[in-house]
């Protein structure tokens, strides 16, 4: 609702007219520029540095899971939009981008038909039985991420990123298991004794591993191989104000506070702080699904809230489970309490709470 401002009257003239209200349904947009096709649009241009990212590191396959993804995502969309006599909605490029994020969540091996009914699911379920766009409660990406890990469990488990040693035309970053997969395993086996010596000459971080994951040079999703890649996409978003700084600063800093906590019990250097920050999906997941707009809180405390949990079930996950990543399970889980959050972070009206009717 805004006031239009009168000009002075002249002497001798009619009175000045009562001020003209312009009354207007909700939502009120503060910039009419940020239209759905325009976030839309931001988000698939802050995810080509982690596209050429995993192009670098996966080649073909990369860009074979993104193509099919992307295309599987809008050829559903204009078919389920035509099922419930709506009109053409992947204009908006909304499906492109599940496809986008759908694709880079999944390991480079991962069959056609996958990526095809992760799709499906994607947009038929998670999406346009909801509503659409803007309805949805889950993310899209996620849930269709999520029905494909249990619906094909033989080509999406941790064998699925490691290349056997029969194929000799996979990427070479593939002949060694994920980071997370890897540290995980790791931790299982029992402490071996080491001499003195050698564990006071032992350095206490390897930085050449921290490098290597900080660029993107390590098996993985294809979207989870490059922390820079995904730094750089988040300065973007943020620069052209699409994503919310809240959510990234909430996931990020409360699991580098955990992180760091089990470092400083553990001792040594900042290494296990480092690899929980850089390794697997968690950067790509505070910068491009938990942002989701549609899937997250409206009010920018609860948005802190909503990311903060999202690295606590991260933590959480990677640490207790048996799953050595946890950034889908965390996503929807948060999703599933939006609206709580959302009531509890309801910002108070000028005047005071609306009296309760007794």
């Amino acid at each position: 609702m805004s006031q239009a401002q009168q000009p002075a009257p002249a002497a001798g003239s009619q009175p000045p007219a009562e001020p003209v209200l312009i009354v207007a349904p909700s939502p009120h947009m503060g910039n009419i520029a940020q239209t759905t096709r325009r976030m839309m649009l931001d988000v698939l241009l802050a995810l080509v540095p982690v596209i050429v990212a995993s192009m670098a590191v996966f080649g073909l396959y990369a860009i074979q899971q993104i193509a099919l993804c992307m295309l599987a995502c809008m050829a559903f969309e204009a078919m389920f939009s035509m099922l419930r006599g709506k009109g053409l909605t992947i204009i908006d490029g909304s499906a492109a981008v599940t496809g986008a994020i759908l694709a880079l969540s999944l390991p480079w091996s991962a069959p056609w038909y996958v990526g095809v009914v992760g799709s499906l699911i994607a947009i038929g379920i998670a999406k346009i039985i909801f509503g659409g766009l803007g309805q949805n409660l889950f993310n899209p990406a996620m849930v269709g991420r999520a029905f494909v890990m249990i619906a094909f469990a033989g080509v999406m488990g941790a064998s699925a990123y490691v290349a056997p040693a029969s194929r000799t035309d996979a990427p070479h970053a593939v002949t060694q298991a994920t980071p997370m997969t890897a540290r995980r395993e790791a931790a299982r086996k029992p402490a071996v004794a080491t001499a003195p010596a050698a564990a006071a000459t032992q350095p206490a971080t390897d930085w050449n591993y921290v490098k290597r994951l900080f660029w993107g040079n390590v098996n993985g999703s294809l979207g989870e191989t490059s922390a820079a890649a995904c730094i750089l996409g988040a300065v973007y978003l943020l620069i052209r104000r699409t994503a919310s700084w809240e959510i990234p600063l909430g996931m990020v800093g409360t699991a580098a506070v955990i992180a760091g906590l089990m470092n400083l019990a553990q001792g040594g250097g900042p290494e296990l702080l480092l690899h929980h920050l850089f390794g697997g999906a968690l950067l790509f997941g505070a910068v491009y699904i938990a942002t989701d707009p549609v899937t997250s809180p409206l009010t920018p405390r609860g948005k802190l809230i909503f990311g903060a949990g999202c690295g606590a079930l991260v933590m959480l996950l990677r640490v207790f489970s048996g799953y050595p990543e946890g950034v889908m399970f965390a996503v929807l889980l948060m999703n599933s309490v939006v609206p709580l959050i959302n009531r509890w972070t309801i910002p108070t009206p000028i005047g005071g709470p609306a009296p309760v009717k007794a």
